[in-house]
């Protein structure tokens, strides 16, 4: 199921994405200049994906060994999974992560409350691949009412895009108000389950979670993200850094990134080899 897009991004966020990616653009090229410092001595990475589909490069990145050739000896490669970009943005505020594959909100969050200076984006990872998926009995906006559906979590970015969908219907969901639509964040694994009780009667989701809701819950396809984007096209996934860890260590960051364009390259070169380590 392969997906694109969404025109749910306001235009001063679209700016303000804008300006991070070409903040990102620049402190990736600082990184691979010839003046760049080299790291002395062993240097931990702890680099942050989910177990989703739109996080292909990464776990093909991690399971080929892609990643660790290109960081080299010298890098011990330490990998951490979230469920959702915010519990991954909370590690990297805390210092306890130092780069992740994350989708675009939660890090223009990050970027915004921390006046600019948490975070920088390195690269972009995947478009497409995300779904409002419903029950069968579902065939717009309206019979929504009165019913709960699910993100994977308040503030990333399947939950922005399913409020801003919900309130171009005209669907009450602000907090002060009795909502129209109730949603639920909830872990994605968790959500199969609810879905399939029937507890919510629809899901904004990434993939793998949006076909097996389809092929193991009965659900359908309401919405396909790519629909709602210009020419279908959206960031689902992209590299971001801890900026501190790229002023330290430019060299193991540029590594990185040679690594996510290999990586790439391997899903892009051998699709049916990369299902199967992504598990689709």
């Amino acid at each position: 199921m392969p997906g694109q897009g969404n025109s749910l991004v306001r235009p001063k966020v679209l700016a303000l994405a804008l300006a991070l990616a070409v903040l990102g653009a620049g402190c990736g090229s600082d990184a691979g200049s010839d003046g760049a410092q080299q790291s002395a001595g062993q240097v931990t990475l702890r680099l942050g994906y989910f177990p989703n589909i739109t996080h292909a490069t990464p776990i093909v990145g991690f399971e080929k060994g892609i990643l660790a050739k290109n960081l080299g000896p010298n890098v011990k490669l330490e990998a951490q999974t979230f469920n959702a970009g915010p519990q991954a943005i909370e590690a990297i505020f805390a210092e306890g992560l130092d780069a992740t594959f994350i989708g675009p909100n939660p890090a223009i969050n990050a970027f915004a409350k921390s006046n600019g200076e948490a975070i920088r984006i390195l690269a972009g990872s995947t478009s497409g691949g995300a779904y409002f998926v419903v029950k069968p009995e579902i065939d717009s906006a309206e019979d929504l009412k009165g019913k709960k559906v699910a993100s994977p979590q308040a503030g990333n970015t399947q939950d922005v895009a399913l409020r801003s969908w919900l309130d171009e219907k005209g669907l009450k969901i602000k907090e002060g108000e009795k909502p129209d639509v109730e949603i639920i964040p909830q872990e994605n694994a968790q959500t199969l389950q609810t879905f399939r009780s029937g507890a919510v009667v629809g899901a904004w989701v990434p993939e793998p979670w949006a076909s097996r809701l389809v092929l193991e819950a009965g659900g359908k396809i309401l919405v396909d993200e790519k629909d709602l984007w210009p020419d279908g096209k959206y960031v689902t996934t992209h590299l971001i850094v801890r900026t501190q860890f790229l002023e330290e260590h430019p060299d193991v960051v540029e590594a990185l990134v040679k690594g996510q364009v290999e990586a790439d390259d391997f899903v892009n070169s051998n699709s049916d080899e990369a299902k199967t380590v992504t598990g689709e």
